[in-house]
């Protein structure tokens, strides 16, 4: 039985059952019970048009739901007629299911869980071990993102920008469980740039996503040490960069960066692009790069943003430079966010601060930053790198 052939076919199936009147929630809950009847009859019989076939099952799923109860019994009269088998139809309505799957209405947590059952076809179980809460939880969220969109019109124009959303919190969870987010999101993100129309405004948008997140995954391999431990980048073994995924993303990056409408993922994938394309660390174009980070924050006023190029400053001008763009932060809009409720700098803020007075020599202020950056991180793989980097230079002193 093929796995990936019936994730694949999730969306598509989804949408032929939207499209015929079913509700989301209701055509969802059939779909799945179709996989499942799948996955027990294929690997012995699997027919020969495997979409057609889901499409039947789950159709008649969903008649059987709805004929069993009472209290919808005024849809039975557009439900009765049961189509003919048949070949599926070709129709495409996947970009559609992203769009209700990334409704507005919806929390983050919610429409990135329901993406990733809807279009990505993944079960309650590999959503919840990825997202580290109980099965239970993770069924109620989605449940109730489910009736949320119930109501939403299949035909409704979607926001592309708010999936672009969706995908990029995804592919950031990365990996965990037995599902690796990271390359999930690679996927639907590549279905999302061959459903969308080239001439739609945010297609340059989506390419740069999908580039974006392809330079990042060639990394995948060197960011960890043996012991699970986080590997800076200026440290990485870049041997082991995926060559093929950075050739891919530099050559999808250039076809967007061609049509002249910039945005925020492509300029993102460009300072990637710059980081995969340098031999070494101390070949960086660190000039370059602060210039798309200069683009960058004019088309973000992202904090996370004026915090890396602080970083690119100190590497391009050297790190009192980069200490005095971080301080230039405060007199900046986004700057509260810089700081927590209680006034303290975010971890981040610390920890760019502690390495640039690192560079600059200052060890002691450096390792205090560290320490401070590591008791407030926000997971334990980073408490544990800030930690060893206060240790690192304490034991320097």
């Amino acid at each position: 039985m093929n796995e990936a052939l019936l994730r694949s076919l999730t969306p598509s199936v989804l949408a032929v059952l939207v499209r015929r009147g079913a509700d989301f929630a209701a055509a969802e809950d059939a779909v799945q019970e179709a996989l499942v009847e799948a996955v027990r009859g294929w690997p012995s019989d699997q027919p020969r048009d495997p979409k057609g076939w889901l499409v039947t099952v789950a159709w008649r799923k969903f008649l059987d739901a709805t004929r069993a109860d009472t209290a919808r019994r005024r849809r039975e009269d557009r439900v009765e007629e049961e189509p003919a088998p048949g070949p599926a139809p070709a129709v495409d309505d996947t970009l559609q299911l992203y769009f209700l799957c990334a409704h507005p209405s919806l929390t983050p947590s919610s429409a990135v869980a329901l993406t990733l059952r809807a279009v990505g076809g993944l079960t309650t179980r590999q959503i919840a071990q990825a997202y580290l809460v109980p099965e239970a939880t993770m069924a109620q969220r989605i449940s109730r993102a489910k009736r949320t969109v119930s109501g939403v019109r299949f035909e409704q124009p979607g926001d592309v920008a708010t999936v672009l959303r969706v995908l990029y919190l995804v592919f950031n969870e990365g990996y965990s469980g037995d599902v690796d987010l990271a390359a999930e999101a690679i996927r639907l993100t590549r279905q999302l740039a061959a459903a969308i129309d080239a001439r739609h405004i945010l297609y340059g948008e989506v390419a740069g996503l999908l580039a974006l997140m392809l330079l990042h995954h060639a990394r995948r391999a060197a960011r960890t040490a043996p012991d699970g431990s986080l590997v800076p980048l200026a440290e990485q073994d870049r041997g082991r960069w995926d060559p093929e995924s950075i050739a891919e993303g530099v050559q999808i990056l250039q076809a967007a960066l061609a049509r002249d409408r910039l945005g925020e993922f492509q300029a993102q994938a460009a300072i990637a692009a710059l980081h995969a394309d340098a031999p070494t660390a101390e070949e960086t174009d660190w000039v370059q790069i602060v210039e798309w980070y200069d683009e960058l924050a004019g088309l973000t006023d992202s904090p996370v943003v004026l915090l890396n190029r602080a970083v690119a400053v100190g590497e391009a001008d050297g790190p009192r430079a980069g200490l005095t763009a971080l301080a230039k932060l405060d007199d900046t809009s986004p700057s509260s966010r810089l700081r927590s409720s209680r006034g303290d700098p975010i971890p981040r803020y610390t920890a760019v601060a502690a390495y640039l007075h690192e560079r600059d020599g200052d060890l002691a202020t450096a390792a205090r930053l560290y320490a401070e950056a590591a008791h407030r991180a926000p997971n334990l793989a980073e408490r544990d790198h800030l930690t060893r980097q206060a240790a690192r230079l304490n034991a320097r002193r």
